[in-house]
């Protein structure tokens, strides 16, 4: 076990936890950011890396990666700590006669954050991904539930399973890089977005629909794949990297043990503030629910910076909750 003591807790790695861990900087406040999966990101980084965003201020158009990428530089002057791969499970709360609660947070990990105020960003909750029957033994050394960076399937023989925009998505950004690359779908109709299936059938990409993987090949390392198609013999394909994108389940997990208020017993409500029902813990993103919410990457933003600033009056009642504009002063962000 171990254990880290911040003045704020981000719940979730996604775009809107990453934006409150920058504006948790700009307000001068250590922070640490938690996330169930293993990397930043949330779901735009699971779930449509490559894709084109078109919505988000400033940016005609913006690929999920590179949006990412941007928020983490962009975060990175502050030094927030990263806790990934760790669920948050356990809220405790300490009363403080002479200043605000203090919170603490455990994760599945048994990483203890105490901390004086929390923001949870976690979006649609967490995720987990469907498996794939045929090879959760070769997790890891071949096979693999999203895709991070095409540099490990460079000259490789990749079998993409899925028919959504991550499969499809993940196909195309890996079929200038690998040996070969063959998406295979058990329908015939795909969910994917239609642009996205006509390009992929734009290239050399083998399509093999109304088929599944039935049985993966190796043993410290996959060497092959077996694909049956209905009404067909099974085929042997050569394959040391796997992609299963069936998609993710999410959930809000642990967070519905901490007492905060559900809406549709999925959304934490929260007031103009962001606070929720619990001082000194506050939402924003997909997560939070209020009249008129609007669920949209850039919505999102607005509500982190709202509640950041408002955690940190929570934590100093002196504290100006404006925090002032970035053009007027010159400190507000390191150079």
């Amino acid at each position: 076990m171990s254990a880290v003591d911040v003045d704020l807790l981000i719940v979730g790695a996604g775009p809107v936890g990453l934006y409150g861990a920058f504006y948790a900087g700009v307000r001068g406040l250590s922070v640490a950011v938690v996330d169930s999966l293993s990397q930043v990101g949330g779901q735009v980084s699971a779930l449509y890396p490559e894709k084109q965003i078109y919505d988000v201020a400033g940016f005609p158009s913006v690929t999920g990666r590179r949006l990412i990428s941007n928020l983490v530089e962009q975060a990175a002057a502050y030094d927030p700590l990263y806790l990934l791969g760790q669920e948050a499970q356990r809220l405790e709360r300490t009363v403080v006669d002479d200043g605000p609660d203090l919170l603490v947070v455990t994760t599945g990990s048994g990483t203890e954050v105490t901390c004086r105020a929390v923001v949870v960003t976690g979006g649609i909750g967490t995720f987990t991904p469907r498996p794939l029957p045929a090879g959760g033994q070769l997790l890891g050394r071949g096979l693999e539930y999203f895709v991070s960076s095409a540099q490990a399937y460079v000259d490789t023989d990749v079998v993409v399973v899925g028919g959504g925009d991550s499969a499809v998505d993940w196909a195309l950004m890996l079929h200038p890089v690998a040996r070969s690359v063959t998406l295979v779908h058990r329908r015939e109709t795909f969910r994917a977005h239609p642009g996205s299936v006509q390009a992929l059938r734009a290239t050399d990409v083998r399509v093999v629909t109304n088929a599944q993987v039935s049985e993966t090949v190796g043993g410290d390392a996959l060497e092959a794949v077996v694909v049956t198609v209905k009404g067909e013999q099974p085929q042997t394909l050569a394959c040391q990297r796997l992609v299963a994108a069936l998609g993710f389940t999410a959930n809000l997990g642990p967070l519905r043990e901490w007492g905060l208020e559900l809406h549709h017993n999925r959304h934490l409500v929260v007031d103009s503030a962001m606070r929720t029902n619990l001082p000194g813990v506050f939402a924003a993103g997909d997560v939070n629910d209020y009249d008129g919410k609007v669920r949209l990457i850039a919505v999102g933003f607005g509500e982190v910076a709202t509640a950041v600033n408002n955690a940190a009056v929570h934590l100093d009642p002196a504290a100006h909750l404006f925090p002032g504009h970035s053009t007027d002063l010159g400190a507000l962000v390191p150079a």
